[in-house]
């Protein structure tokens, strides 16, 4: 099996930085909107979080994982448990547009994220993810293992259109978001992050105004490394 340094295809040596641009890159690459699969995705993400975790050559690498990230081999009945550490980063709590449009709610509810949190919704449609510095809100929920869409990464297209419910969240003078949509909230996940907790719901990209602004995913497959 793969060592995580060769599914990110960098060197065991290679530096934090380096980690980090490698796994931007087998992100976009893996990327089920790019044309990759979600088992090549989730393998990318599981590999960058065994570096993080303090994986070194020569450790075995697992075939499946258990809840917790531990090997079924090293669980212990009666090995104590440690706290989880406190997430890093500011605290978003997103929800899926599609599953909001499926039982009739609204942007403008003002119980839409208590109606979310009562409704018994996967991780992927609803849940919190923390964004950490100088990391976008789409770099941070793909950290977090989710495929959420995207197409040039730049803010030149709205494929990964998020629209703002709670939270400050301001974006860069260079954008292709006309005046009128920023102004009711929507913003583009891949160069924007947050200021302060927020509320978001992605995936908002088939949106009257949105959807006049999208572009084929394809249409970047070729220079996403360069993004």
């Amino acid at each position: 099996m793969a060592s995580p340094y060769e599914i990110l295809g960098v060197d065991p040596e290679a530096d934090e930085a380096e980690i980090v641009d490698a796994y931007r890159e087998r992100v976009k690459e893996t990327h089920p909107d790019q044309g990759g699969s979600t088992e090549a995705f989730l393998a990318v993400k599981t590999a960058f979080e065994r570096i993080e975790n303090g994986w070194e050559p020569g450790d075995a690498v697992p075939e499946h994982d258990v809840p917790g990230g531990m090997d079924a081999g090293t669980v212990e009945a009666d090995e104590p448990t440690e706290e989880p550490p406190e997430p890093e980063g500011v605290k978003v709590e997103y929800l899926n547009y599609e599953v909001m449009a499926d039982r009739l709610w609204e942007l403008t509810d003002d119980d839409l994220f208590e109606k979310a949190a009562d409704g018994g919704l996967p991780g992927e449609d609803y849940g919190e993810l923390y964004v950490r510095e100088n990391e976008s809100l789409l770099e941070a929920a793909e950290r977090q293992g989710y495929a959420w869409p995207f197409a040039c990464r730049g803010g030149a297209c709205t494929n990964c259109a998020v629209a703002v419910v709670e939270g400050e969240m301001p974006s860069p003078s260079s954008h292709i978001l006309p005046k009128e949509l920023h102004d009711r909230g929507i913003r583009l996940s891949c160069i924007v992050a947050p200021e302060t907790d927020a509320r978001i719901v992605y995936n908002v990209k088939h949106l009257p105004a949105v959807q006049d602004l999208l572009l084929p995913a394809s249409r970047f497959e070729a220079s996403s490394s360069t993004d």
